[in-house]
């Protein structure tokens, strides 16, 4: 029987770290590997499938981050009638997340989403994770690998007839709170990896946790607001169940002056990330060890009492002017991640030029996002690092640093703070460890979801640990 051709080709995540679309092909028939949007310096108005869709069989998402799964609505308004297959919570969780994009990019027709999201829900597959699952009309099994990135991510092996290609989606870092760490695949003679950090690791998970501590203190000696840009999915989790956590153990001492850990308080702002933290509870069976354990505790760790979680945007503007005016300390977790949109944006506007405040980035900004240029213009938190900080950067015109925000110039006088250990990805020496342990090592690596710095280092290294793999970057 003749060995039939296999192919990959990327539809996305490739130029950069957004709209993840990749293709695998066996034979005349393919699946999707995610199909999402394009954001920051990649976005794109025009957000048709504009690939041959006729030949897909599937779809696999790895996990309902908005840059796998965006292009979604518009592959089922192509025709694609096909299986969509991701993990059991991933099948819970990436409704709510459609839903939301429908609304803000789409339109805010309620019946036209209902629609939408009923197509979406009848395609959809949950498979459990560790089994092997065949897909019709295509000579290939795929199967489903925890990735740790976020609840319910996965990485997914693709065996055909004649090997094995796995595509990597989202590594998480290890000791991510709430989740098990990704172990890599027994086999895989072509590796699709993501390389969002080959270029450098994080703080560790203890140095981590004491850095986030650090910082919120730093930040809210002067009575300001500290303003957290967090992904509703994930990131704002993860950092409620830390500050559960150091409110646990530091609760008598001062967070600032006069103001005792426990009496503190923590503001969400997000009916999305607020919905995603009531979904996590339900799947506390997916949760790791530890959170299981502080669970038995008796321990809620994502719904303490400190947390207040504003929900109706009329209230939304009363808070957003209460702490514009206030001088009590408040956090406030409130989305985008990276400011591109949501409830942040109007934060920032209220509070980025008043030096009292302060913004904490805990994940990744992207290259042409707002919180990119907020990062790499803002004044470091730290005197000494002022200057090291803008030896790095470009000059803006202006005398002060400012971002743009809806059309408009806002100065940046808040200052400005970055925790690394806090990132949903893997690092350099997690993705080179998760490439380097397969053995027999793969005769292919191919770099995705990175920028071009960061692809480049990684290459440079996994070629030199593995001299007899191709380590290409399409």
């Amino acid at each position: 029987m003749e060995q039939q051709q296999i192919k990959i080709l990327h539809h996305g995540g490739v130029a950069g770290v957004t709209g993840s679309c990749h293709e695998l092909q066996v034979g005349e028939a393919g699946v999707l590997i995610d199909c999402g949007l394009f954001q920051g310096r990649d976005r794109r108005d025009d957000l048709q499938i504009e690939f041959t869709i006729d030949h897909i069989r599937a779809l696999i998402v790895t996990h309902v981050h908005i840059d796998h799964i965006g292009r979604i609505p518009y592959l089922l308004a192509a025709g694609f009638s096909g299986p969509i297959y991701c993990s059991a919570p991933s099948a819970l969780l990436l409704p709510a997340m459609l839903e939301d994009a429908l609304k803000i990019g789409f339109t805010k027709n309620k019946a036209l989403i209902a629609r939408v999201l009923a197509k979406l829900e009848s395609q959809l597959k949950p498979l459990p994770y560790d089994e092997w699952q065949p897909i019709a009309g295509i000579e290939l099994n795929i199967r489903l690998q925890r990735a740790g990135h976020i609840l319910g991510s996965a990485f997914v092996e693709c065996a055909t007839p004649s090997q094995c290609i796995v595509f990597s989606g989202d590594l998480g870092a290890p000791h991510s709170p709430l989740l098990m760490p990704p172990l890599p695949p027994a086999r895989a003679e072509v590796l699709v990896l993501e390389s969002t950090y080959g270029d450098k690791d994080h703080d560790n998970h203890l140095d981590r946790r004491l850095r986030l501590k650090a910082a919120i203190e730093h930040a809210l000696a002067d009575g300001g607001t500290l303003l957290i840009p967090a992904f509703s999915l994930g990131r704002t989790q993860d950092l409620l169940y830390e500050i559960e956590g150091i409110i646990s153990e530091f609760g008598h001492h001062n967070v600032s002056s006069g103001l005792p850990w426990h009496e503190l308080e923590i503001v969400v702002d997000s009916p999305l990330a607020a919905n995603f933290t009531e979904l996590y509870r339900k799947l506390k069976p997916f949760w790791n060890l530890e959170a299981q354990a502080r669970l038995r505790e008796g321990r809620h760790p994502l719904a303490f009492e400190q947390m207040t979680v504003i929900d109706s945007h009329q209230d939304h503007l009363l808070a957003v002017q209460f702490l514009a005016r206030n001088h009590k300390p408040y956090i406030v977790l409130a989305g985008s991640g990276m400011c591109t949109g949501g409830r942040v944006v109007n934060y920032l506007k209220a509070l980025l030029q008043d030096a009292r405040n302060d913004v904490l980035f805990v994940g990744y900004q992207a290259e042409g996002t707002p919180g990119r240029a907020i990062l790499d213009y803002g004044p470091p938190f730290t005197p000494a690092l002022a200057d090291e900080a803008q030896a790095k950067i470009p000059t803006q015109a202006s005398a002060e640093p400012w971002v743009e925000l809806d059309g408009q110039r806002f100065t940046i006088r808040a200052k400005v703070h970055q925790v690394s250990g806090y990132s949903a990805h893997a690092g350099q020496a997690a993705l080179i460890a998760f490439a380097t342990t397969i053995t027999p090592h793969p005769k292919q690596i191919r770099l995705v979801h990175g920028e071009a710095q960061a692809k480049a280092v990684l290459q440079k290294k996994l070629q030199a640990l593995l001299p007899d793999t191709e380590v290409l970057i399409p």
